[in-house]
Protein backbone atom coordinates (compact mmCIF):
# COMPACT_ATOMS: atom_id res chain seq x y z
CA UNK A 1 0.00 0.00 0.00
CA UNK A 2 2.88 2.39 0.78
CA UNK A 3 4.49 1.67 -2.60
CA UNK A 4 1.17 2.37 -4.36
CA UNK A 5 0.81 5.65 -2.44
CA UNK A 6 4.43 6.62 -3.26
CA UNK A 7 3.87 5.95 -6.99
CA UNK A 8 0.66 8.00 -7.05
CA UNK A 9 2.39 10.87 -5.20
CA UNK A 10 5.40 10.78 -7.55
CA UNK A 11 3.12 10.78 -10.60
CA UNK A 12 1.11 13.72 -9.26
CA UNK A 13 4.27 15.72 -8.52
CA UNK A 14 5.72 14.93 -11.95
CA UNK A 15 2.54 16.02 -13.66
CA UNK A 16 2.32 19.25 -11.66
CA UNK A 17 5.98 20.07 -12.39
CA UNK A 18 5.41 19.59 -16.12
CA UNK A 19 2.00 21.27 -16.14
CA UNK A 20 3.28 24.39 -17.96
CA UNK A 21 4.36 22.28 -20.93
CA UNK A 22 1.16 20.28 -21.31
CA UNK A 23 -1.42 21.06 -23.97
CA UNK A 24 -4.88 22.21 -22.94
CA UNK A 25 -6.26 18.64 -22.96
CA UNK A 26 -3.57 17.38 -20.55
CA UNK A 27 -4.91 19.00 -17.33
CA UNK A 28 -7.97 16.72 -17.53
CA UNK A 29 -5.63 13.74 -17.15
CA UNK A 30 -3.97 15.43 -14.19
CA UNK A 31 -7.29 15.90 -12.40
CA UNK A 32 -8.34 12.28 -13.08
CA UNK A 33 -5.32 10.80 -11.23
CA UNK A 34 -6.01 12.69 -7.99
CA UNK A 35 -9.67 11.61 -8.04
CA UNK A 36 -8.62 7.94 -8.02
CA UNK A 37 -6.26 8.51 -5.09
CA UNK A 38 -8.36 11.11 -3.26
CA UNK A 39 -9.55 8.71 -0.60
CA UNK A 40 -5.95 7.80 0.30
CA UNK A 41 -4.18 11.17 0.14
CA UNK A 42 -6.42 14.20 -0.37
CA UNK A 43 -3.85 16.75 0.85
CA UNK A 44 -1.05 15.41 -1.40
CA UNK A 45 -3.12 15.84 -4.57
CA UNK A 46 -4.48 19.33 -3.95
CA UNK A 47 -1.36 21.15 -5.32
CA UNK A 48 -1.51 19.16 -8.58
CA UNK A 49 -5.17 20.03 -9.03
CA UNK A 50 -4.43 23.72 -8.41
CA UNK A 51 -1.43 23.80 -10.79
CA UNK A 52 -3.35 22.38 -13.76
CA UNK A 53 -5.93 25.20 -14.12
CA UNK A 54 -3.22 27.89 -13.77
CA UNK A 55 -1.17 26.48 -16.65
CA UNK A 56 -4.23 25.99 -18.84
CA UNK A 57 -5.25 29.65 -18.43
CA UNK A 58 -1.86 31.04 -19.43
CA UNK A 59 -1.74 29.15 -22.76
CA UNK A 60 -4.38 31.37 -24.43
CA UNK A 61 -2.56 34.73 -24.09
CA UNK A 62 0.22 34.20 -26.71
CA UNK A 63 -2.29 33.15 -29.37
CA UNK A 64 -4.07 36.51 -29.10
CA UNK A 65 -0.83 38.46 -29.52
CA UNK A 66 0.02 36.44 -32.64
CA UNK A 67 -3.23 37.44 -34.36
CA UNK A 68 -1.84 40.91 -35.08
CA UNK A 69 1.41 39.86 -36.73
CA UNK A 70 2.80 37.69 -39.50
CA UNK A 71 6.12 36.67 -41.04
CA UNK A 72 6.71 36.76 -44.79
CA UNK A 73 9.77 35.05 -46.23
CA UNK A 74 11.39 36.01 -49.53
CA UNK A 75 14.29 34.37 -51.38
CA UNK A 76 16.81 34.60 -54.22
CA UNK A 77 14.24 33.10 -56.64
CA UNK A 78 12.05 36.24 -56.35
CA UNK A 79 9.28 34.58 -54.34
CA UNK A 80 7.26 35.38 -51.25
CA UNK A 81 6.16 32.34 -49.25
CA UNK A 82 2.63 33.77 -48.92
CA UNK A 83 0.10 34.59 -51.61
CA UNK A 84 -2.30 36.28 -49.19
CA UNK A 85 -1.93 38.37 -46.04
CA UNK A 86 -4.85 38.33 -43.61
CA UNK A 87 -5.00 41.48 -41.52
CA UNK A 88 -7.50 41.67 -38.67
CA UNK A 89 -9.47 44.91 -38.62
CA UNK A 90 -9.67 44.65 -34.83
CA UNK A 91 -5.88 45.08 -34.46
CA UNK A 92 -4.65 48.56 -33.54
CA UNK A 93 -1.41 47.77 -35.37
CA UNK A 94 -0.52 44.81 -37.54
CA UNK A 95 3.16 43.84 -37.49
CA UNK A 96 4.83 42.31 -40.54
CA UNK A 97 8.29 40.74 -40.37
CA UNK A 98 9.93 40.42 -43.79
CA UNK A 99 12.79 37.92 -43.96
CA UNK A 100 15.14 37.40 -46.90
CA UNK A 101 16.20 33.75 -46.71
CA UNK A 102 18.49 34.00 -49.73
CA UNK A 103 22.18 34.87 -49.88
CA UNK A 104 22.37 37.62 -52.53
CA UNK A 105 22.93 41.24 -51.40
CA UNK A 106 20.24 43.93 -51.58
CA UNK A 107 21.95 45.59 -54.57
CA UNK A 108 21.50 42.44 -56.67
CA UNK A 109 18.39 40.71 -55.21
CA UNK A 110 16.88 43.08 -52.66
CA UNK A 111 13.29 42.76 -51.54
CA UNK A 112 10.81 44.98 -49.81
CA UNK A 113 7.12 44.60 -49.08
CA UNK A 114 4.74 47.37 -50.12
CA UNK A 115 0.96 47.52 -49.55
CA UNK A 116 -1.44 49.63 -51.61
CA UNK A 117 -4.81 49.42 -53.30
CA UNK A 118 -4.68 46.95 -56.19
CA UNK A 119 -5.56 49.70 -58.66
CA UNK A 120 -2.49 51.72 -57.54
CA UNK A 121 0.07 48.90 -57.66
CA UNK A 122 1.43 49.48 -61.17
CA UNK A 123 1.86 53.22 -60.54
CA UNK A 124 3.60 52.61 -57.21
CA UNK A 125 5.93 50.05 -58.82
CA UNK A 126 6.72 52.39 -61.74
CA UNK A 127 7.43 55.38 -59.53
CA UNK A 128 9.39 53.15 -57.14
CA UNK A 129 11.82 52.12 -59.85
CA UNK A 130 12.84 55.75 -60.25
CA UNK A 131 13.11 56.26 -56.50
CA UNK A 132 16.32 54.16 -56.28
CA UNK A 133 17.52 51.74 -53.63
CA UNK A 134 18.40 54.64 -51.32
CA UNK A 135 14.62 55.16 -50.93
CA UNK A 136 13.85 51.42 -50.81
CA UNK A 137 12.37 51.70 -54.34
CA UNK A 138 9.39 53.59 -52.92
CA UNK A 139 8.72 57.17 -54.08
CA UNK A 140 9.09 59.41 -51.00
CA UNK A 141 5.73 60.70 -49.77
CA UNK A 142 3.70 58.45 -52.10
CA UNK A 143 0.20 58.69 -50.61
CA UNK A 144 -0.93 55.57 -52.50
CA UNK A 145 1.35 53.47 -50.26
CA UNK A 146 -0.39 52.30 -47.09
CA UNK A 147 2.78 50.80 -45.59
CA UNK A 148 6.14 49.50 -46.72
CA UNK A 149 9.28 47.87 -45.39
CA UNK A 150 12.82 48.86 -46.04
CA UNK A 151 14.82 47.07 -48.74
CA UNK A 152 16.75 44.04 -47.45
CA UNK A 153 19.26 41.56 -48.85
CA UNK A 154 20.03 37.90 -48.20
CA UNK A 155 20.12 36.88 -44.54
CA UNK A 156 18.45 40.11 -43.37
CA UNK A 157 15.05 40.85 -41.91
CA UNK A 158 13.01 43.95 -41.19
CA UNK A 159 9.83 44.69 -39.27
CA UNK A 160 7.20 47.31 -39.97
CA UNK A 161 3.64 48.00 -38.89
CA UNK A 162 0.41 48.56 -40.77
CA UNK A 163 -2.52 50.60 -39.48
CA UNK A 164 -5.65 48.56 -40.33
CA UNK A 165 -7.81 51.69 -40.14
CA UNK A 166 -6.18 52.88 -43.41
CA UNK A 167 -8.03 50.18 -45.38
CA UNK A 168 -11.37 51.23 -46.90
CA UNK A 169 -14.32 48.84 -46.98
CA UNK A 170 -15.00 47.45 -50.45
CA UNK A 171 -11.51 48.19 -51.85
CA UNK A 172 -9.03 45.54 -52.94
CA UNK A 173 -5.42 45.59 -51.71
CA UNK A 174 -2.13 43.99 -52.72
CA UNK A 175 1.31 43.48 -51.28
CA UNK A 176 4.36 43.31 -53.55
CA UNK A 177 8.06 43.96 -54.01
CA UNK A 178 9.00 47.16 -55.87
CA UNK A 179 12.61 46.19 -56.64
CA UNK A 180 12.78 46.67 -60.43
CA UNK A 181 11.52 43.59 -62.27
CA UNK A 182 10.23 41.76 -59.16
CA UNK A 183 6.54 42.64 -59.20
CA UNK A 184 5.71 39.98 -61.83
CA UNK A 185 6.57 37.16 -59.42
CA UNK A 186 6.40 38.84 -56.03
CA UNK A 187 2.84 39.94 -55.29
CA UNK A 188 -0.21 38.75 -53.44
CA UNK A 189 -3.52 39.93 -52.03
CA UNK A 190 -4.29 41.56 -48.71
CA UNK A 191 -7.51 40.37 -47.07
CA UNK A 192 -9.13 42.20 -44.17
CA UNK A 193 -10.84 39.90 -41.69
Amino acid sequence: MKIYFALISAAALSLSACGGQQETAAPAAVSEAPVAAASEAPTENTPAEQAAPASAGSAAAPAEAGECETVVNSDDQMKFDKQELEIKKSCKEFKIVLKHTGKMPAAAMGHNLVISKSEDASGVVGDGAGATAANDFVKPGDTRVIAHSKLIGGGEETTFTVDPSKFAEGSQYEFYCTFPGHYGLMHGTVKLI
